[in-house]
């Protein structure tokens, strides 16, 4: 496929898809983490003097919903570039833009046929540009008229800097680790993670299983959980990932001890080992006999992959594990890659950007990627012949 440095940008119009679905309430933007990773790749095509055109999904809007507008993005987009971004909708006259200009198209879920990738709402987003750049890995799993769709109608096409620097993270770290590699898989439920599981138990040294997720194995190997989160379902499933493990001589960490309440909200909270929980106890957290533990396996990994927290850690009774996790990553030599909606949001409120090697944008597709399953948006533009008289190549 082409790579940016073959193609000459310069007053080609660039329509370049990103994920700038930041989350925001009636006050504004509640992190832009996902506006200031695109900046890199903007930034970039306004040096060599394109035309561009950023177009993003945002929320889940029913149709056109104003409440879901891209124009805060846009706005605070405009304050980092310190030039006016105008949004416009598809079936606006597209703005007149200079060499080194940016606009924003509406939120591509206002339009009928987004999801269901209408061939029709394809050709009108390519027929913005002369170029099309795939920059959103966060979204690179879903088969979208403004993902595969646009790449079938445009005639030259390319992948982002941001796309291929996750891609090759999560390659490098999945196909050629340093090791010991640990796997940090948490959150709410195995089955949203069984495949991740699975693919990665005959490849990592170490699998971590914390979160709510981490309920179902200690079901898994006989251990009283309470009234905390399981899914009963996926026991037996559990119990075959455990021997799995053992038959491959790979190690499953989860935690001895834990944070445990009657609700959520409890102001009052009990550290327990997990042999001691009682019939109206709910696990929240892992205690500080896991946070120590996990801490070292961390210290002493030369690759990480982490998706997915320990326990509830927006509430702060039961961030402690999170927090713990974080920082072990941050302070350890390891390469390191985080990827997550919920990981994210972490990583942000322990402040350990910096110190994660890669972030990767990408929730499904991370995940996707983890599950070993193609990713439809790499695959069309591996199969698109992009070369056309219309556009100067590079020598």
């Amino acid at each position: 496929m082409n790579t940016i440095k073959q193609i000459n940008f310069e007053n080609r119009t660039v329509l370049l898809r990103e994920d700038l679905n930041v989350p925001f309430d009636k006050n504004g933007i509640l992190s832009d983490v996902r506006i200031s990773a695109a900046l890199s790749t903007i930034r970039f095509l306004i040096e060599k003097r394109a035309k561009v055109i950023v177009m993003s999904h945002l929320g889940r809007p029913k149709g056109e919903d104003p409440d879901f507008s891209l124009q805060i993005v846009a706005d605070r987009l405009g304050q980092y570039l310190q030039k006016t971004v105008p949004v416009f909708s598809l079936s606006d006259t597209p703005p007149a833009l200079e060499a080194g200009g940016v606009a924003m198209l509406e939120n591509v879920r206002f339009y009928k046929g987004e999801s269901e990738n209408d061939p029709g709402l394809a050709k009108r987003y390519a027929a913005l540009c002369d170029i099309f750049m795939m920059d959103a890995f966060a979204v690179s799993h879903r088969d979208h008229a403004s993902t595969t769709g646009v790449i079938a109608q445009s005639p030259v096409v390319c992948m982002g800097p941001l796309f291929a620097k996750e891609l090759a993270a999560l390659n490098q770290a999945l196909e050629c680790p340093k090791r010991p590699w640990v796997a940090v898989v948490g959150g709410g439920k195995v089955s949203s993670k069984l495949e991740v599981l699975l693919n990665l138990i005959d490849k990592v040294d170490t699998l971590v299983v914390g979160g709510a997720i981490a309920n179902t194995f200690l079901k898994a190997k006989g251990i009283f959980v309470g009234q905390s989160r399981i899914e009963p379902e996926l026991v037996a499933t559990a119990e075959r990932i455990l021997q799995t493990a053992q038959d491959l001589n790979k190690t499953i960490w989860l935690p001895e001890d834990v944070i445990v309440a009657d609700n959520m909200d409890a102001a009052n909270v009990e550290h327990k080992l997990v042999t001691q929980i009682s019939a109206s106890d709910q696990i929240f957290d892992i205690g500080p006999q896991s946070q120590k533990s996990l801490s070292k396996l961390l210290l002493d990994a030369k690759t990480i992959v982490w998706n997915g927290p320990m326990g509830v850690f927006e509430k702060p009774q039961f961030s402690a594990g999170t927090e713990a996790l974080s920082q072990a990553i941050a302070d350890s030599t390891a390469y390191s890659i985080a990827g997550g909606g919920e990981t994210l949001a972490a990583i942000e409120q322990f402040k350990i950007q910096e110190k994660v090697s890669v972030l990767s944008t990408g929730g499904g597709a991370f995940l996707q990627l983890l599950e070993a399953k193609p990713l439809p948006a790499l695959v069309a533009l591996e199969r698109h012949d992009s070369i056309d008289s219309t556009v100067d190549v590079a020598p």
